[in-house]
């Protein structure tokens, strides 16, 4: 078993909440963050009171997740695996380049991107204490692939997301030397993250999630292998 942090979990119908939930149904021990109280993340708490730790951590605010750091390294000794799912959008998300507010694309590209790396820097500590290789997974988008662009739409969240890939790959450079350390960008699939059931997306956060789960623990020791995948495990251009 292993212990897991995983970010941006509030939402119930929404991946990080479901990947928090099948990683407890699997028996590992999971922290997950949240900016604001979850109901249905409480309730999980009273289920898994030994193996959820819910941390208030908004990852806009480098205080704020090194809060969240020593609330946690004060409760676990090490982290196995690290999912960075937290992502924020703009209210013009849907708008093209004329009508879009390009004031709103700053806000967007640090949360996504930056507040990941500000996540992996606080917690590295926890990760080299692993006993295996610690993995860290940031969840990207298809959105977030330059030569796959065919979109007017999406500016701030294709940015973000492409940002977040350029931030995989500068860290795994970074972490070359030091194979107790691997990172991916993964593309999640198709899901329906906003629990309508009326959305055409093939999967739900539920079962993606322990897609995602099993993929994880199948590229845990790649090392070499291309650095953006998709939810099936295949190579995904940047």
């Amino acid at each position: 078993m292993q212990n897991v942090l995983i970010t941006g979990a509030g939402r119930s119908y929404a991946l990080g909440y479901n990947l928090v939930l099948r990683y407890l149904e699997n028996g590992d021990t999971v922290a997950a963050t949240v900016r604001k109280p979850c109901e249905e993340l409480e309730q999980l708490c009273a289920k898994y009171p030994d193996r959820l730790i819910i941390l208030t951590m908004d990852i806009g605010s480098t205080e704020s997740v090194t809060r969240a750091y020593e609330e946690l390294s004060a409760r676990l000794d090490h982290i196995d695996l690290i999912v960075n799912n937290a992502v924020s959008v703009s209210p013009d998300c849907d708008k093209g380049f004329f009508d879009a507010n390009l004031d709103y694309i700053a806000r967007t590209v640090d949360i996504t991107a930056v507040g990941a790396m500000r996540v992996i820097k606080a917690f590295y500590p926890m990760l080299k204490r692993s006993a295996g290789t610690a993995l860290i997974i940031n969840i990207s988008s298809e959105a977030g692939s330059i030569s796959k662009c065919y979109r007017t739409n999406l500016i701030d969240y294709g940015m973000a997301k492409a940002a977040l890939n350029m931030a995989t790959m500068n860290l795994h450079n970074t972490f070359a030397d030091d194979p107790q350390i691997n990172i991916f960008c993964v593309h999640p699939g198709w899901i329906r993250t906003d629990g309508r059931e009326d959305n055409p997306a093939p999967l739900s956060s539920y079962d993606a999630a322990e897609i995602l789960r099993k993929l994880f623990e199948e590229r845990r020791e790649d090392l070499t292998g291309h650095r953006f995948i998709t939810n099936l495990g295949e190579d995904y251009p940047f």
